[in-house]
């Protein structure tokens, strides 16, 4: 994200003053720090808005295509339906193609619950880190 950006507030510094002593120097510190944080701010906000966009356009391109795919997947399920019943009666056929399907449903359904479980959300590695910084603070203050 480009910092001259016209849709952000004005991001020239602000002049200094002709008084350059130590009470206009804080002055000028008083305002311009402020000024500071509000663009940093706003850009940052620019930036997350840009980047939410992309990501809103990302989700909806994937759930297309997922939907297209699933249509694609139901098609090859009716074939080999019809495939089997030159064999086997066609209720039988579909019966079989259905629990295969559903059973290898079931095992990705399974596999998948347990991603949710809660010591998956655990900051292990935050955790282990804090841990190190409260044992060094208290190495230096014993």
């Amino acid at each position: 994200m480009n910092r001259d950006d016209p849709a952000l507030p004005e991001t020239r510094p602000l002049a200094p003053t002709d008084d350059a002593s130590v009470i206009g120097l804080l002055r000028q510190l008083s305002r311009e720090v402020p000024a500071l944080f509000t663009k940093e701010l706003a850009l940052a906000k620019a930036e997350l808005q840009t980047s939410f966009n992309t990501l809103k356009a990302g989700i909806a391109a994937v759930a297309g295509g997922a939907i297209v795919f699933l249509a694609g997947f139901i098609i090859l399920l009716m074939s080999v339906v019809y495939g089997l019943s030159l064999f086997i009666a066609p209720w039988l056929a579909a019966l079989m193609v259905g629990v295969v399907v559903m059973i290898i449903g079931f095992a990705m359904l399974h596999t998948g619950k347990k991603q949710f479980e809660p010591s998956h959300f655990k900051p292990d590695r935050t955790l282990d880190a804090l841990n190190k910084d409260q044992e060094a603070l208290r190495r230096k203050v014993s």
